[in-house]
């Protein structure tokens, strides 16, 4: 396993993560104790040490099951949660990105963990109803409490993501060193704004459902009927995300490897900064994911999978991009610059 620097800091962390949203059997629908833990001693084995879970997955388990398996071992993983989702529905101050749920979340996670402290704490969601001012002021001071190492935020605008880390520059606070995003073939919309703010801030992107929720895994391409459980309804894939799995499977097979891989492996083809996470309900899916690590995509591959998601990035971007002559005129074509789309590529 390759490991690379959690953002600005000097964190070591595994290319890949362990996801643990399905960690956690209720209703049949995640994976038992049992499984789990087979599927952590695997990925611990391949040399992976951070695993990801939050407050509300599986209602609590995944966080319980979690303190439960690393017992004994804690210290050699990079425990990573979330807050923000609420704990209690029926009070209004159940939820959110204040400095009163983050307080209550936080033991929480604490106690069903078994730890004194978090390693990579994320926020969640972004919660517009707070000021960010209050939510990095707080979260400095979990992490000056010594029950926080590190800081992460998850599914919100880069410019929040911007300002807070400005914010945060300014007042001598810590800063967000990861941001957690979904990316994969089917949904590239980071690439406008995020993925090239993650790149110039120099933080790490934990990237969630490389596979598009099993679109990409190759259950929708492959002949006979589709396993029970699955996430995705076959009559809500349209035409676009049909050409997009078919093109994974068809790399697949050109590569000798499975779609799952073509899929995940692409994810780390744009930028050296992102990291996916791997979620699984069994340890042969967790350990046919692990070696997405040994893939390498040619060139001709990339594009024609990039060519099947039929992505734009869109204004600013591309008018950016088609205007350069224009405003740098004869520096335009001497110089090295290129456009906006290349930026997460570097």
């Amino acid at each position: 396993m390759d490991y690379r620097l959690f953002g600005r800091t000097g964190l070591r962390v595994s290319r890949a993560f362990l996801g643990a949203m399905t960690f956690g059997d209720q209703g049949g629908v995640g994976a038992p104790p049992a499984e789990c833990r087979a599927m952590v001693d695997a990925y611990a084995e391949a040399g992976g040490n951070v695993i990801d879970t939050a407050i509300n997955y599986r209602g609590g388990a995944s966080e319980e099951i979690v303190g439960d398996i690393l017992a004994g071992r804690r210290d050699r993983f990079v425990v990573s949660t979330k807050y923000t989702v609420s704990r209690d529905a029926g009070d209004p101050n159940g939820g959110g990105s204040h400095r009163k749920n983050l307080r209550l979340s936080l033991e929480t996670s604490l106690r069903r963990l078994r730890t004194d402290y978090i390693d990579i704490y994320w926020v969640h969601i972004w919660d517009a109803r707070t000021p960010v001012e209050e939510t990095m002021r707080a979260l400095d001071d979990a992490v000056s409490a010594g029950k926080v190492l590190y800081l992460g935020i998850s599914d919100t605008p880069a410019w929040v993501v911007a300002r807070s880390n400005t914010l945060a520059e300014w007042k001598n606070w810590t800063p967000f060193a990861g941001l957690q995003v979904p990316y994969s073939l089917v949904q590239r919309d980071i690439e406008r704004e995020l993925l090239p703010m993650a790149t110039a801030l120099g933080m790490t992107v934990a990237a969630w459902s490389p596979l598009a929720g099993g679109l990409l895994s190759g259950k929708f391409t492959r002949p006979g009927s589709i396993p029970a459980g699955t996430r995705v309804a076959p009559e809500s894939i349209g035409e676009r995300d049909r050409a997009v799995a078919q093109a994974v499977h068809e790399v697949a097979d050109d590569l000798g490897v499975s779609p799952a891989q073509v899929a995940i492996a692409w994810t780390m083809t744009r930028s050296e900064v992102v990291c996916p996470i791997l979620g699984a309900r069994r340890v042969d899916q967790l350990a046919d994911n692990l070696r997405a690590l040994d893939v390498t995509l040619p060139p001709e591959a990339i594009q024609r999978l990039e060519a099947a998601s039929d992505f734009k990035l869109g204004f600013p971007a591309d008018f950016i991009a088609e205007t350069e002559q224009w405003v740098l005129g004869a520096a335009a074509a001497a110089s090295a610059a290129r456009p906006l789309r290349s930026a997460a590529a570097r």
